[in-house]
Formats: structure tokens, C-alpha cells, sequence
């Protein structure tokens, strides 16, 4: 019975205690787990194998302690022989702040849906910083390793601590990465640093790959399809830099990462067509990379090169204010003289010249230049000459002397008439006659004034002189050349606003994506200011605004003494050396700051895109020059602004289309090349008719090749194989050999840079009809006086100097932005300031030497009838 009742208690109790053990029942078991792979305490530096598969993953877990101020890195290491890519291993690592996650093989996505997959797989984690506050921190990372493979998949896995994990300033530093196994690492900023370069070199060119600078935040992007969301980055061969400020960085830390990418297309190489459609690669994409991470400059920018550079482009103002200050104490000097010889000469009978005391100065002044003042007389045989006052018969200038007679066809000898018998209209500019000589028979002149008034007779002579094309009224020449000013001011405020708003763009598209290959800048360097990445490079260019400016002023010196010179009344003024219009020389001011203000706009993000800015201005600087040269001695025939700027555009319109196709297509070439030999022999034939040249386009075609033909058949057949006009003629043989080798070279090699093609072409014709005019100008006894001969040896000294830095060229548009990083080179002038800009300093001191060539190259005709100028 006693045992009934306990068994019965028992029963009783049962349930009761069944429930009160319920909540501690223990869990049920996960699946089997290898032994010799345990859960916990996993040891750094240990190669841990294993097979995981739809019921097996193994979980490791490792241990550290971070120091404050110390930074500790955790590298994992994961491979796999499976290529299985419907079962790849599955590799998870949790931390204190983050999860990253990844496969084994990992996959790459290529061009044209190309895939790349790598069995070995290595990634750094997140590391997390102690810091005084915290004291020293436990770390836990456990890594978790699964499939889904039924049948299994096998591993190896490697978990280490990188001991150089941080970088130092100015010490270089070794490693190696693959498109599987990128690098990142960390820089602090010293406390005495403001600014760094982060250099990258490497040995090889490719494999392609990506320099990144991230700020401190986890995950870190360090895989290909991810490292472009978060930082700054651009894509390297063999060099890249990156310059970074500490106030861009709340943490004064970041961190560098390095990427390899599966393929080359982005820096410039060619990928091939594989067999097969996935392989693995990284043996083939290893990389050896070199990082140093170096100061800039302590500040956000040096100023010491900044006031150098201004300090020696004022200088050139201060020289100007010096000579004008010269001038004036001497011109009043010279009234004060002329004023005494008025005065001394006002009770002589003999009848003086009025308005004389401005010439009288300049011969006192400058007595170098002695008036050639001849008259024209007509010997007893018929022939002209010219009386040096002596009574002696002397030929009227060198090139007349061989002249083979019969050859003066068209020739008007009484268009050439002297000084004292053609005065100047002050109302109407033109020319009359006035028989002050007794000497001079009405025979001497023909009588028919619409002959003397005809210039397709005038322009036809064998010999011109400037008296011959400097016919129509002054004033209305004068405006026609100003029009070249008020055109090019349109165009560059027209051309210049949209350019300035396009840049801004780039350069706040560049600033908020971290994309640095989309500006092709010296990265080696390049000196930040506020958002602009590269102002030294925008800063160069103040010596082409600068120098523009001053040389404005000094045409509106000339200008404004010339105005009062014709106020005056002053004979020579109006009849004596090279008509003055300074529109031509305006509009180069103009386009020689314009070109300073779009430089620095190309400047500041150059790139394929915006590639005109900087060299449209470039070929009108050249256009104009060579318009201005022969505007000097054809005053009345020069083209008009409208036909000079659309010609102008039409060869800006052919740079861009040579850039977009003239690299592989040889049509481009063959229609360019055509084009070029055509209007050179167009312009030719206009220069060498003096414009008079014309073609009725009513005749039918056969007519027109009549024509020609018998032009040709006038001016050099019957002339026994000796052209009409000489000097021109040689002159347009030689344009015309160099214009079509020109074309020949562009034919037959296609330069890559077809913009600096354009522009050597225009720049060579320049030099060569300079060295032509120079030559002819001492050919015909003329001099150059010790200003123009000082500008001409400055000018070839600062254009050979300038070429030299011009070629080095620190980057290039035409590569692709990896590959012009493998030019860039470091600063070379005070630290600051690199090949480049040395080349816009001293181009434009070269333009604006070049301009006072122009400017003054004629001075010593300012005494000289203009019947006694010859034209050439």
C-alpha cells in the first residue's frame, strides 16, 4: 500500500514537474561540425581547410586587442579549386560594425557581358581605431564559410594581421594586387601638413587599375564594379597622383585603395576574344605597385611664385611708363625748339611750310631716318627716272634697275608723282595735282582721269608703290579696319560666356563625383585653390591678359599722337611712311587676352570635349598677323573682318572635324589635303592679281578654261618664261611648296593631333611671309631701326624657348586619361608652376614681342614719301 501511494504522488506530480523543467530544455544541436575546426579561439596565421556543402559550414573565429593610437588590420585569405559558379563557397565575416560578404570563385563582369572569375580571393576587413577614451578595445571577428553545393565544395582559408597597414609621409612602400585581392591602407595627416601628393608608380603599364582615396567609413569599395561610388579615383598604368587637404578630411585620416581591373579597355589597351567564356586570370593580373606619399605645400596655396610671376609681368608696364615718360620730356623739349625756330624765322622772307614741327622732332630725335624725298622726272629718251637734287639722273628704286624693257605693262608713270605735287585733301582724302614745278611739262601725265582713277590699271603695274593702293579716303579705311575690333569683341563675349558656364560644369561634376579622369591635368603637379583642381595652370595664363592689355596700350599711345598729328594737319602725317590704322592692331590685343581668358577656361578641366577653347584664338592670332602684314603695304585691298572671321571659323569648324575623324579615316585626309591645296592656290592667285583676278561665272566652263588659259599664256609664255610680278611670284612658289608638302605629310602620316597640325600651319606660313617681307624690306635699301631689331631677336629667343617646354607636353587629351598620367611630370619653376605653364608664360611674352615686330617694323618710313615705298 505504502508503495501505491508514492507511485500514486508521483503521477500526480509529473506533469507538474515536466512544465518546470520546460524552459530549460537544451537546444537542438546544429548540424556536424569538423572537431579539428572549432567555433571558438581560431588562430591568426593558420591555413585552415575544410569541405562545406548544403548541410556543413564551419564558423572561425579570431581575437585581438587594438591599442589606443595603434591600428590594427585583419586580412583574409580564401581559396577554392571549385569552378563550379552555381555552387560557389560562400564567405561571410562579421565585425564589431559591419558584415562583408563574398564568393569564391568571384566573378568579374567585363565589356560586351565578358565574365572573369578567380578562385582566390583575399580582402582586407574594416579595421576599427581605440582611442584614449575607449582604452584598449577586444576584437572579435568571426568569419562563417557555406555552400550550397550538394556534394561539397572544398577551401582553404587564411586569416593574418598586416603589419604595415599604415602609411608614412615620404616613405615608400611595396605591394602586390590582382583584380581578386586589392590593397587599401591608411595615411593620417602629421600635424605640420596641410596638403599631400599621393604617387603611385609601377613598372608595368598593365594591368589597368584604379587608385581611390576613400574617407574613413566601412565597407570600404575596394572591388571593381563598387570602388567608383565613394571617393576620389582615377585610373592608372604606370603613374598616378592624387593631391589631397586636410580640410577635406573631418578625421585628418584616409584611405588609399588600389583596384586591378579584369580588363585594359579603360586605360587604352585591347582585350582579345577568349575561347573560352570564363577562365581564371589572376595569374595573368598581378600588379606590382610603388606608393609614396609626399607634402605639398603647407597652406592652401604658396604665394611667393604667385607674386614673382606678377612681379615680372608688371615690369613690362613699368618699362612702358618709363619710355612714355622719355618721350614726352623729349617732345617737349622739341616744341620748345620748334617754337624758338618759329620765332626766329617769322621775319624771313622765304616762304616756310606750315605744320612742320612734328617732322623736324623726329629727324632731330631719330636722325637714322633721312627723308628719301625724289622727284620724278622724264629724260630726253623717254625714260623715268628720279633727280637727287644735284642734277644727277638716278634710277627710283634697285628692283626697277633690272627691269628688261617692254616689261612695264599697265605701268602709269604719273601715279608715282613727287611729294611737292600731290597733296593731300583734308576733305575729301583724296589726291590732286598741283603744278608748283616750272620743271614738270604737261606732257609728262596723262590727261584721261578715269585711266589715272582705274585700278585695274593701277593695281597692274609691274611696279607699285604704296602711293598706288593707299588711294581711298583715309577715314573710310579707318573704319573698315575697326570693324575687325568690334567684330572680335562680339565674338569673344558671345564665345567666352557659354565656355565659362561649360567649365564651371566640368569642374563641379568632377569635384562632386571623384571621377578625376574626366580633366586631363599634371597630376604630379597640380595645385588646388578653393574648387579649381589645378590653378597654377589658370594662373599662367594671366601673362597673355596682362601683356594683351599693355599692348593696348601702347597702340592707343601711337593712336591717340597719330589723332593729333592729323589734327595738326602734319604733311607727314598724311603723305610720309605706312598709312596708320590701328584696328588690326586693336583686335590682336583683343584676341591675344581673349586667348589668356580661354586657356585658363580650358584649364581648368581640359579634356577631348573642350579641346577649341584653347586654340580657336590661336588661329586668329596667326590669321590676323599675316592680315596686318600685308595690310601694311596694301592698305586699300586687304580683306574685309567679315570675310577674315568666316574664314576663320571655317578652319576652326575643319580642326574640330580633324579631331573626330582624322585619326583613322583616310577620306578625312584626302578631302582635307585637297582643300588645302586649292585654297592656297585661290589665295595665291587673288595675292598675286592684287584682287583684280576675276572669273565670270556667266561664261560657260569651256570659257572659263579659255580664260585662264590665256592669262597664263600673257604672263608667262610671252614673257619668256618670266613671271609679270617677280617678288610675288617667288613668294607665292614657296607658300604654295610648303603648303603642299604640308598636305602631302598630313596624307601620308595622319598626325594624331591634328589641332596642333592646323595651327603649325598657320604659324609656319606666318614666319614665312615675315622672313619674305624682311628680306624684301632690306632689299629695297630700307632699314631696321634698333626697336624692331631688339623685338625680332626677343621674339625668336622666346619662341625657341617656348616650343622646347611646348613639346614636353605634362599631359594629353588624345590618350585616354591612365595613359596621359604617364606623362605628367613634377613642378620644375619655384615648385609651383610646370612644363606648361613655363610655355604660356613665355608664349606670351613671344606673342607680345611679336605684335611690336608688327608694330614697328616700318618705323623707318615715317620719313619717306609713299611714293618712293614700294609694294611687295
Amino acid at each position: 500500500m505504502r508503495g501505491c501511494r508514492r507511485i500514486a504522488l508521483l503521477c500526480a506530480l509529473l506533469p507538474w514537474l515536466l512544465h518546470a523543467a520546460a524552459p530549460r530544455r537544451p537546444a537542438q544541436p546544429l548540424p556536424s561540425r569538423d572537431p579539428r575546426d572549432p567555433a571558438r579561439g581560431s588562430d591568426f596565421d593558420r591555413v585552415y581547410s575544410g569541405v562545406v556543402s548544403l548541410t556543413t559550414e564551419n564558423i572561425y573565429s579570431f581575437n585581438y586587442t587594438s591599442q589606443p593610437g595603434q591600428v590594427n588590420a585583419v586580412r583574409v585569405y580564401v581559396n577554392s579549386s571549385s569552378e563550379n559558379l552555381d555552387y560557389p563557397v560562400l564567405v561571410v565575416v562579421r565585425q564589431q560594425k559591419g558584415v562583408l560578404s563574398w564568393q569564391v570563385p568571384l566573378l568579374f563582369q567585363g565589356l560586351y557581358q565578358r565574365s572573369y572569375n578567380y578562385q582566390e580571393v583575399s580582402r582586407t576587413l574594416c579595421p576599427s581605431e581605440a582611442t584614449n577614451e575607449t582604452g584598449p578595445l577586444e576584437q572579435l571577428v568571426i568569419v562563417d564559410v557555406a555552400s550550397m553545393a550538394p556534394l561539397g565544395a572544398q577551401y582553404k582559408l587564411l586569416v593574418t594581421k598586416i603589419t604595415h597597414f599604415q602609411l608614412q609621409t615620404n616613405v615608400a612602400f611595396h605591394f602586390t594586387a590582382s583584380p581578386s585581392q586589392p590593397q587599401y591602407f591608411l595615411y593620417k595627416f602629421p600635424d605640420d601638413v596641410d596638403s599631400v601628393i599621393i604617387k603611385v608608380r609601377s613598372e608595368m603599364a598593365y594591368p589597368c587599375s584604379v587608385v581611390s582615396v576613400q574617407n574613413i567609413t566601412c565597407p570600404v569599395h575596394d572591388l571593381d564594379h563598387n570602388v567608383e561610388f565613394n571617393g576620389v579615383y582615377q585610373s592608372m598604368t604606370k603613374k598616378a597622383a592624387i593631391t589631397l587637404q586636410k580640410k577635406d578630411f573631418p578625421s585628418e585620416q584616409f584611405f588609399v585603395v588600389f583596384v586591378i581591373k579584369p580588363e585594359d579597355y579603360a586605360c587604352g589597351g585591347s582585350f582579345f576574344i577568349q575561347e573560352k567564356e570564363n577562365q581564371t586570370w589572376n595569374l595573368h593580373r598581378t600588379k606590382n605597385l610603388k606608393v609614396t606619399i609626399v607634402p605639398s605645400t603647407k597652406g592652401s596655396i604658396d604665394v611667393n611664385p604667385i607674386l614673382i610671376s606678377l612681379f615680372i609681368f608688371f615690369f613690362f608696364y613699368f618699362g612702358f611708363l618709363l619710355i612714355v615718360l622719355v618721350h614726352c620730356i623729349r617732345e617737349r623739349e622739341q616744341e620748345r625748339e620748334g617754337q624758338k625756330e618759329r620765332e626766329s624765322q617769322a621775319d624771313s622772307p622765304l616762304s616756310t611750310e606750315p605744320n612742320t614741327g612734328l617732322h623736324l622732332s623726329i629727324l632731330r630725335s631719330r636722325p637714322e631716318l633721312k627723308p628719301r624725298v625724289r622727284f620724278k622726272r622724264k629724260s630726253i629718251d623717254g625714260s623715268f627716272g628720279s633727280s637727287d637734287g644735284s642734277g644727277n639722273m638716278v634710277v627710283s628704286h634697285p628692283i626697277a634697275a633690272g627691269t628688261p624693257e617692254g616689261s612695264n605693262y599697265g605701268a602709269i608713270e604719273g601715279s608715282s608723282s613727287s611729294p611737292d605735287r600731290q597733296m593731300s585733301s583734308p576733305n575729301s582724302g583724296q589726291t590732286f595735282q598741283s603744278d608748283t614745278d616750272s620743271s614738270v611739262e604737261e606732257s609728262d601725265f596723262d590727261t584721261l582721269p578715269d585711266i589715272e582713277s582705274d585700278k585695274n590699271i593701277i593695281r597692274t603695274k609691274v611696279f607699285l608703290f604704296l602711293s598706288d593702293l593707299s588711294r581711298k579716303d583715309r577715314r573710310i579705311i579707318s573704319k573698315k579696319y575697326k570693324i575687325y575690333f568690334w567684330n572680335i569683341v562680339t565674338i569673344a563675349v558671345f564665345y567666352a560666356l557659354p565656355v565659362i558656364q561649360l567649365v564651371i560644369t566640368y569642374q563641379i561634376v568632377a569635384n562632386t563625383t571623384g571621377n578625376q579622369d574626366i580633366c586631363y591635368y599634371n597630376f604630379l603637379c597640380a595645385h588646388p585653390l578653393g574648387v579649381l583642381s589645378a590653378f597654377n595652370n589658370i594662373f599662367s595664363n594671366l601673362g597673355y591678359v596682362l601683356l594683351g592689355f599693355l599692348f593696348l596700350l601702347i597702340v592707343l599711345h601711337r593712336d591717340i599722337l597719330h589723332r593729333r598729328a592729323l589734327e595738326a594737319k602734319d604733311r607727314f602725317a598724311m603723305e610720309y611712311g605706312i598709312p596708320k590704322h590701328f584696328g588690326v592692331f586693336y583686335a590682336m590685343g583683343i584676341a591675344l587676352i581673349m586667348e589668356g581668358v580661354l586657356s585658363a577656361c580650358y584649364h581648368v578641366c581640359p579634356n577631348y570635349s573642350n579641346f577649341q577653347f584653347d586654340t580657336s584664338f590661336m588661329y586668329m592670332i596667326a590669321g590676323l598677323c599675316m592680315l596686318k602684314l600685308y595690310q601694311t603695304r596694301h592698305p586699300d585691298i586687304n580683306a574685309s573682318a567679315y570675310a577674315a572671321y568666316a574664314s576663320f571659323a571655317t578652319v576652326i569648324m575643319l580642326t574640330v572635324l580633324g579631331v573626330v575623324f582624322g585619326k583613322n579615316d583616310v577620306w578625312f585626309w584626302v578631302i582635307f589635303s585637297a582643300i588645302h591645296v586649292l585654297a592656297s592656290l585661290a589665295l595665291s592667285t587673288q595675292i598675286y592679281y592684287m584682287g583684280r583676278f576675276k572669273i565670270d561665272v556667266s561664261d560657260s566652263d569651256l570659257g572659263i578654261f579659255r580664260r585662264a588659259l590665256m592669262v597664263f599664256y600673257t604672263d608667262f609664255v610671252q614673257q619668256c618664261g618670266r613671271p609679270l610680278y617677280m617678288d610675288r611670284m617667288v613668294l607665292l612658289i614657296l607658300g604654295n611648296l610648303f603648303n603642299g608638302s604640308f598636305a602631302l605629310y598630313g596624307l601620308i602620316c595622319r598626325p594624331r593631333d591634328f589641332a596642333s597640325y592646323m595651327l603649325g600651319i598657320f604659324i609656319c606660313n606666318l614666319l614665312l611671309y615675315l622672313a619674305f617681307y624682311i628680306i624684301m624690306k632690306l632689299r629695297s635699301s630700307e632699314k631696321l631701326l634698333p626697336t624692331p631689331l631688339l623685338c625680332i631677336v626677343a621674339t625668336v629667343v622666346m619662341w625657341a624657348t617656348s616650343l622646347y617646354f611646348f613639346f614636353q607636353k605634362p599631359s594629353s587629351w588624345e590618350d585616354t586619361p591612365a595613359e596621359s598620367r604617364e606623362r605628367n611630370r613634377e613642378c620644375i619653376l619655384l615648385d609651383f608652376f610646370d612644363d606648361h605653364d613655363i610655355w604660356h608664360f613665355l608664349s606670351a611674352t613671344a606673342l607680345f614681342f611679336s605684335f611690336l615686330v608688327l608694330l614697328t617694323l616700318d618705323d623707318d618710313l615715317d620719313v619717306v614719301h609713299r611714293d618712293q615705298i614700294p609694294v611687295f
